[in-house]
């Protein structure tokens, strides 16, 4: 049940507080709940909006966070209970994606295909992050093939004299995928919108599916076990690669106080060796810090630059 309150005409306008949810086997249970939220809530002169407080099953589905949710029925030997949970990247937020890289190559129509390429790169790396835990797949698929044919009007248009051929010629190559063990075949795509070895568009469909693990029914937050929460932190999708392999190497702890990083924690990178005297942003120069661990850091460089005896 995705919740909006309103308040009295005498108050400070609207107050829309994050998506919920209320999920329950039993429907009565959910309409009971509703109605004590809502009596709640007349006591601080606020009240759940109609048309943001829904009630569906989930064989219909609901979308929560940018994901559709629904229950599917499939056979016995694929489920006992007779249905399957499936979370895939809601229709409208493919919609928007798709509508943000339509726009932005509509922009760069007369920009060097370089420009374009380093334009759209984060936004679709961003995006397939943020997806990459659900079923997501076939979506991949059909932003690639889209985006394929939105390049080539791209293309089209720049050169209307030129054939079709020398146009993908130009514009589209060649590029070997390393394969992750020596005795495989490496992978070679034949469609790649790039201008170098190194600087081309990455596919929605070449993103590795990592499944969400789901939390453990005896695990809590509060359990004291941070082993356990700080490798789930390393897994998180929103968790880069960078600070997840320094979160690992560092057994989840802050290289300046020695404390286990909690969620909610803000974590930022630091240089051992700083780049002003010569440092690179490989992983054996950098280390994961607290924010105020950071801040006092930096504090003691500057004092002893300052007061080096």
């Amino acid at each position: 049940m995705e919740t909006c309150t309103s308040g009295s005409e005498g108050g400070k306008g609207q107050r829309c507080p994050r998506p919920t949810r209320l999920i329950h086997k039993n429907k009565e249970v959910v309409e009971e709940c509703q109605r004590i939220i809502e009596t709640w809530l007349e006591d601080i002169d606020l009240e759940l909006k109609p048309n943001k407080t829904k009630l569906v099953h989930t064989t219909e589905g609901f979308d929560f966070l940018g994901f559709n949710i629904r229950q599917y029925p499939v056979g016995k030997n694929q489920s006992k209970q007779g249905f399957k949970t499936l979370i895939k990247p809601s229709k409208k937020r493919v919609n928007e994606h798709w509508e943000q890289l339509s726009k932005e190559i509509d922009k760069y129509k007369a920009a060097p295909q370089e420009a374009l390429i380093r334009r759209l790169r984060p936004i679709i790396k961003g995006w397939c992050n943020y997806n990459r835990s659900a079923v997501s797949n076939e979506t991949f698929k059909g932003l690639d093939n889209r985006l394929w044919n939105k390049l080539q009007r791209w293309g089209y248009r720049r050169h209307p004299n030129k054939s079709k051929t020398w146009v993908n010629k130009k514009y589209w190559g060649t590029r070997t995928e390393k394969p992750k063990n020596q005795w495989d075949t490496p992978k070679v795509d034949n469609w790649i919108f790039r201008t170098s070895e190194d600087n081309y568009l990455p596919k929605h469909a070449k993103t590795k599916i990592v499944r969400h693990v789901k939390v453990k029914e005896s695990r809590s937050t509060f359990d004291g076990d941070l082993a356990y929460w700080g490798n789930r932190m390393v897994n998180h999708p929103e968790m880069s690669s960078q600070k997840g392999k320094l979160l690992k190497r560092q057994k989840g702890k802050c290289a300046h106080c020695g404390l286990t990083f909690r969620y909610g924690d803000v974590m930022e990178t630091h240089h051992i060796i700083p780049r002003s005297q010569g440092g690179n942003d490989q992983l054996k120069n950098l280390e994961l810090l607290h924010l105020h661990c950071h801040d006092e850091k930096h504090r003691i460089m500057e004092n002893l630059d300052e007061n080096p005896f």
